[in-house]
């Protein structure tokens, strides 16, 4: 059965590499996104891209996730959208997986996304959505495993039927108005959060593993992690029903409750029995429609001989550089996979068709991949679609030169490939994931790994690299221009990676305004001119969420969420109450360390000036980085 599975896997994406002589989705189901785009204030701008008589998965449509043709997810995140949410239209996009309206303005109670069967992943962080959510609004929702409903206003009880969900693994309710107790969630979780709301009672067992900070927030919680003792009342759960009188509670009672638990185990065989026969059905559907968290959308076009293509694939700059063209185009013009780095091996487009593919996340400049081959090898495709601005040649000559790199703390890509609509980007896969995750991921227990030391070490590891940068990138106007922790990856020895660096000259400049880190700077906000001094404030941001643990709330576009780190610091700072802005996983363990962390708290201070002309130069701040002792 799995031999199987692995089979019409591999089939299905060996049929997205082939996806330009693939038919577009059903005409209703454009008609369905179209009625959607209706059905939202401002879509007639932010949605300008939804036209008839151009395919949703064309790419074009902005926010349409596609895979093998088939509508599978709707990202419509910070667009400014509102109105009335048309759950219907949605609900007859049949392949539809991933749902995200994160950070836009909608209010009122939450739509009926209950009638989405079949959607994976519902993500509404950062909106106005209020009121109470029906208790069984789960019931029907099966297939969810990533609920984000945080920064809403939400209120009443959390819904019980979250305990149906036996596939979740990321619930996130925090900084909303929800109260009660919290409902006994036995899954195997791996992200949660609650802070920040109105509830109340003993934390359940099942959720005593995550960290106390998953629970802040909120005064009437008690118990594991937190250090407030519940105190055992009167009117405990276990009180007897009220139906039951102090005189029927002698003999009778023992027998009264064998018969409740006779019924709830029948219930319960009968419940999952009819769940069973429900999952059966749905097999051959969720293996045909695998969902775009689970497999790898990379549109790269093979020729029709699959052993020339793959010699083609494999071939390595310097011997496409002899032949006299990057990658032998093909009649189209669109190139084939061209390796830059094999020192981590060689690779060819058959070993990503055999791969087994999962999505890991979108950002600005794209969508990421990783795909873990038989060799063993992982690594991560990025599909870049903003980099229409400059022509095949000099494309591949700056692919050339980031393939030159060699440097502790920066990723070299490893391959690439080039088409007009898109490039793919192909570097080596880090378990540990970004900065960005390991801080603020799993508090948990990555964070608590995070001692002083290696703090220090991410920091001068930062600075090195960057040094790095502008040195080869010096001609640059921004030598990285997208420097954020979620582009700084960490290894099995905790030493950083730079990456996304270098890709302003090669972004169309509209799209580098949106998505690009060093644009929201102050720099560009209030005088719409950068500098190299934006990738020192970009810097300061990163050295003042290491020393705090606080998430930045300069990463969102509209500063909803988060912690202003440099507002925050400077009023600490000018009051002398430096010490407070530590960490306290820091203080709790590397007290004698206070003066050493208050020094890169101050160069953090210094590199985010609102003054350009009053900020430290990079080269300044990588000083006096290197200069902290342990």
């Amino acid at each position: 059965m799995a031999a199987a599975a692995n089979h019409h896997l591999l089939l299905l994406f060996s049929l997205s590499l082939l996806s330009l002589s693939t038919a577009p989705p059903p005409p209703s189901e454009t008609q369905s996104l179209l009625k959607l785009k209706l059905s939202l204030n401002n879509s007639d701008k932010n949605l300008a891209s939804w036209i008839p008589n151009v395919s949703p998965c064309s790419g074009t449509w902005i926010g349409v996730i596609c895979f093998n043709n088939v509508i599978t997810g709707l990202h419509l995140s910070d667009l400014g959208l509102s109105g009335t949410i048309d759950v219907d239209a949605i609900s007859e996009i049949r392949g539809l997986r991933t749902l995200s309206f994160v950070n836009n303005s909608f209010s009122g109670p939450i739509p009926q996304f209950h009638k989405l069967g079949t959607v994976k992943s519902l993500l509404l962080t950062q909106n106005n959505f209020s009121g109470p959510i029906p208790p069984d609004f789960f019931s029907h929702l099966s297939s969810l495993k990533k609920i984000w409903f945080s920064n809403n206003k939400f209120s009443g009880d959390i819904p019980v039927s979250l305990t149906e969900l036996d596939l979740l693994k990321e619930l996130h309710l925090e900084g909303n108005q929800f109260s009660g107790q919290l409902p006994n969630l036995r899954q195997d979780i791996k992200s949660f959060d609650v802070s920040n709301n109105k509830l109340e009672g003993p934390i359940p067992e099942g959720l005593s593993k995550f960290s106390a900070a998953s629970f802040s927030g909120n005064g009437g919680l008690c118990g594991k992690p937190l250090e407030k003792q519940c105190v055992a009342s009167s009117s405990s759960e276990y009180s007897l029903p009220d139906n039951v009188t102090e005189n029927d509670s002698g003999s009778d009672l023992p027998l009264k409750l064998i018969m409740i638990l006779i019924v709830a185990v029948i219930a319960a065989v009968i419940f999952m029995l009819v769940k069973s026969r429900q999952r059966k059905r749905d097999d051959d559907f969720s293996v045909r429609d695998s969902s775009v968290e689970e497999v790898m959308q990379v549109h790269v076009p093979i020729n029709r001989s699959s052993s020339a293509s793959e010699r083609v694939g494999r071939r390595n700059v310097g011997e496409s550089a002899k032949r006299g063209g990057m990658g032998g185009g093909t009649r189209n013009g669109l190139g084939d996979l061209v390796m830059v780095n094999d020192e981590k091996g060689s690779f060819g487009l058959q070993d990503l068709m055999k791969a087994a593919a999962e999505v890991l996340g979108n950002g600005g400049l794209g969508s990421a991949y990783k795909a873990a081959m038989a060799n063993g090898m992982s690594v991560v495709v990025k599909r870049m679609r903003e980099m229409n601005k400059i022509g095949k040649d000099v494309f591949d000559a700056e692919m050339r030169q980031f393939g030159r790199i060699r440097h502790a703390n920066i990723l070299t890509p490893l391959a690439y490939h080039y088409r007009r609509e898109e490039k793919l980007f192909v570097t080596e896969y880090m378990p540990k994931g970004s900065l960005l995750y390991v801080l603020h991921g799993d508090r948990g227990s990555s964070h608590a790994e995070l001692t002083w030391p290696i703090r220090l070490k991410i920091a001068k590891g930062i600075a090195r690299g960057l040094s790095f940068l502008y040195n080869e990138f010096c001609t640059y106007d921004l030598p990285h221009g997208n420097l954020k922790s979620s582009n700084v990856l960490i290894n099995d020895e905790y030493e950083p990676l730079l990456s996304d660096y270098a890709f302003q000259p090669l972004i169309n400049p509209s799209i580098a305004v949106q998505s690009m880190f060093a644009y929201k700077t102050p720099d560009y906000v209030q005088n719409q001119k950068l500098t190299q001094k934006a990738d020192v404030y970009c810097l300061g941001i990163i050295l003042l969420e290491l020393v705090t643990g606080k998430f930045p709330s300069q990463y969102h576009t509209n500063g909803k969420g988060g912690t202003d780190v440099v507002q925050w610091v400077l009023t600490a700072i000018s009051d002398r109450r430096e010490t407070e802005l530590i960490d306290p996983e820091l203080q709790k363990n590397a007290s004698n360390s206070m003066n050493n962390m208050l020094q890169l708290l101050l160069i953090g201070a210094a590199c985010t000036e609102s003054n350009p002309e009053q900020r430290v130069h990079m080269k300044e701040a990588i000083r006096r980085i290197e200069d902290i002792q342990l």
